[in-house]
């Protein structure tokens, strides 16, 4: 729920200055008050929301600071996963890795983004399973927030982009190429974080 809240904010489909409720978000995504309440207190905690009464929050806004800080902290947590699960992945992990890799392939060949949105995660979670650190799944779990495109292309275009991506770091872990798969998992992380900077200057330069 954090990851799907955090993401509109950043992406600035819910906007500085906007009231939301408990149950306006949960009627939204179909949950309860009490996931919806727990994501509210995490983004409140990283300074994207004010708490109000009466089960209101208001957006605070964000900045490109704020961008490369939540960035370049998953930049440093995804990779230190990766690292670790190159020297831990059995042949089953490798296996659900090509798996997902080609359901990616297949999303991307249909069109079909909402499936390859799930795919997405579903790659970077083998990884940070096979990683053998609950608390790293954890903190990644609650950074994520999928595709962060550029809203001058497609939704289609970046995932192509990003399956792409997927495909060289996936060649590189099965070549046990640790360094080489860290190097191309930054850049992955790099490239959202430089699309979402370029929405953000634009939105920026559209209320001037």
């Amino acid at each position: 729920m954090a990851s799907i809240l955090r993401s509109s904010i950043l992406s600035g489909e819910i906007a500085q200055g906007e009231s939301i409720t408990l149950d306006g978000i949960g009627e939204q995504v179909g949950m309860s008050r009490t996931p919806v309440r727990e994501a509210f207190q995490i983004l409140a905690s990283e300074g994207l929301l004010e708490l109000r009464p009466n089960r209101c929050a208001i957006v605070k806004g964000i900045s490109p600071d704020t961008i490369r800080d939540h960035y370049e902290l998953r930049m440093i947590l995804e990779t230190e996963a990766l690292k670790r699960a190159c020297e831990r992945m059995t042949s089953e992990d490798l296996a659900s890795l090509e798996e997902i890799n080609q359901q990616g392939k297949l999303a991307k060949a249909r069109g079909d983004v909402s499936t390859y949105n799930l795919i997405n995660q579903a790659f970077h979670m083998v990884i940070w399973t096979a990683a053998g650190s609950e608390k790293l799944k954890h903190f990644l779990s609650l950074l994520w927030n999928g595709l962060s495109m550029n809203k001058r292309i497609t939704a289609q275009e970046y995932a192509t982009t990003s399956q792409d991506e997927h495909s060289e770091i996936l060649e590189k872990i099965l070549q046990k190429d640790s360094q080489g798969a860290c190097h191309l998992m930054r850049e992955h992380i790099r490239h959202s974080m430089e699309s979402m900077l370029m929405n953000f200057h634009k939105e920026d330069e559209a209320r001037s």
